[in-house]
């Protein structure tokens, strides 16, 4: 794996351009953290008090994000949920054959479906948020908010599996 490009949005774009913008950023900021990582690096949980965060499973855990809220809530689609309402830390678990490259790439084709659904979506709809109306650019704020904070997480476990720092 190389690291990717990922430019920052421009300032002069509308709202869902921006916000499209800034999870592309987020997303491929994502994937490049776990760039130059060993397998055992990469499923390394170095917080005693998060014995389940890894950086694979935070890549786990947004590729459900973007699942339920993107394509579930949003595009209504009829795609398998990736969370386990009886496993809070289910998303962030890793199996046996999961590597970088298979969750990566997990991450990459929801984030494909992502685009296409949100290149569909009416952004002023009301959707069904867990019997909660909501608006969709609401909820995709939501999504990026989630995301860049994992981000942050994501930035910390890598300083402390191998002393990286910055995006």
């Amino acid at each position: 794996m190389t690291l990717r490009d990922r430019p920052f949005p421009e300032r002069d774009l509308t709202l869902p351009e921006s916000v499209l913008g800034f999870l592309q950023f987020v997303h491929t900021t994502t994937v490049n953290k776990v760039e130059g990582l060993s397998e055992e690096q990469a499923r390394a949980t170095p917080l005693a008090t998060s014995p389940v965060m890894s950086p694979l499973g935070l890549i786990k855990h947004l590729t459900a994000v973007q699942r339920q809220h993107i394509q579930r809530r949003i595009g209504g689609q009829e795609l398998p949920s990736l969370w386990r309402s009886e496993d809070h830390d289910y998303e962030f678990r890793l199996g046996p054959d999961d590597t970088i490259a298979s969750v990566v790439a997990a991450y990459d084709e929801e984030w494909a479906r992502t685009q296409e659904t949100l290149r569909e979506a009416e952004w002023s709809a009301v959707v069904d948020d867990y019997s909660n109306p909501v608006r969709t650019d609401r909820l995709l704020v939501d999504v990026l908010q989630e995301s860049a904070r994992h981000l942050g997480h994501l930035d910390v476990l890598r300083e402390l599996i191998d002393g990286s720092k910055g995006e």
